[in-house]
């Protein structure tokens, strides 16, 4: 559907305030989404505080333009919505978890992460990242294992010398 030269730029104004207000973005293909699955995503984006808009990608492009944003615009294949928000990882990683539990109905193909493009690896990469919690169950991990093989092996010791 042809749209009008005022929506049009009623479209690309509302753009350029996503990309300059968010930290983060990502580009996100989308295929066969039926309605409802697509208010699943809208709904669980939501909840963790980031945005969603579908646009055609000229109106995409041109409001990438005047954006003060280094590196090259990735491409940006079929249809493309544009997952944002003001947490770095958080419209990767949600986007990512979406795409696992729907295979096949979306994908990533860039995006733009603290003032630079990067391609689509890059993103993954990004989405991947473990939250704060995660990270931290990780490092403990870490401090306990060298704790716990001693006190393993000073059992051992014990049980030879009874």
């Amino acid at each position: 559907m042809a749209l009008s030269k005022q929506k049009k730029v009623e479209v690309v104004s509302g753009l350029e305030k996503v990309f300059s207000g968010a930290n983060s973005a990502v580009f996100v293909k989308f295929g066969n989404f039926p309605v409802q699955v697509t208010n699943q995503f809208r709904r669980k984006l939501q909840k963790e505080g980031v945005g969603y808009t579908v646009a055609k990608k000229t109106l995409i492009k041109r409001s990438l333009a005047d954006q003060k944003i280094e590196g090259v615009l990735p491409e940006l294949p079929g249809q493309i919505g544009v997952a944002y928000g003001d947490d770095l990882l958080s419209p990767a990683r949600e986007v990512f978890g979406f795409g696992q539990e729907n295979k096949g109905m979306l994908e990533i193909v860039g995006g733009i992460f603290d003032g630079n493009y990067k391609n689509a690896q890059e993103m993954m990469s990004i989405a991947t990242i473990p939250s704060m919690q995660g990270l931290r169950g990780m490092f403990v991990n870490i401090i306990n294992s060298p704790i716990q093989r001693m006190v393993i092996a000073l059992n051992e010791i014990a049980k030879t010398k009874n």
